[in-house]
């Protein structure tokens, strides 16, 4: 395989550096260090592209992500969550087949 590089995965950057590269996501705060990972994880889903997406789950792990947006996605006691509805709907289906939740079933 002369002249060929050896393909190698990238060190994976932490979520703030990952949002600081992306500043369009967060369009309504300079202050990318103060943001948790539940509000990286909400704009990637909302705003970002199928890109920013997967390297997101790079960085987090997809039953991570999973669980933030599980969590996040329920309407608070007052009816409200920040996921775009097509957003909630294509990512419950996502992580649904992607990132089950734990059954505590075991194969027999």
């Amino acid at each position: 395989m002369a002249g060929k590089k050896a393909f190698s995965m990238p060190i994976p950057m932490t979520t703030r550096e990952f949002i600081k590269k992306r500043k369009h996501l967060i369009w309504w705060t300079k202050n990318y260090d103060h943001l948790n990972n539940e509000a990286i994880v909400e704009a990637t889903l909302n705003y970002g592209d199928w890109d920013d997406v997967q390297t997101l789950l790079k960085i987090l792990g997809r039953k991570k992500v999973a669980k933030i947006f599980r969590a996040k996605s329920k309407p608070s006691p007052l009816g409200r969550q920040n996921y775009r509805p097509e957003v909630k709907n294509y990512f419950g289906r996502y992580f649904n087949k992607y990132a089950p939740r734990n059954t505590n079933q075991r194969a027999t």
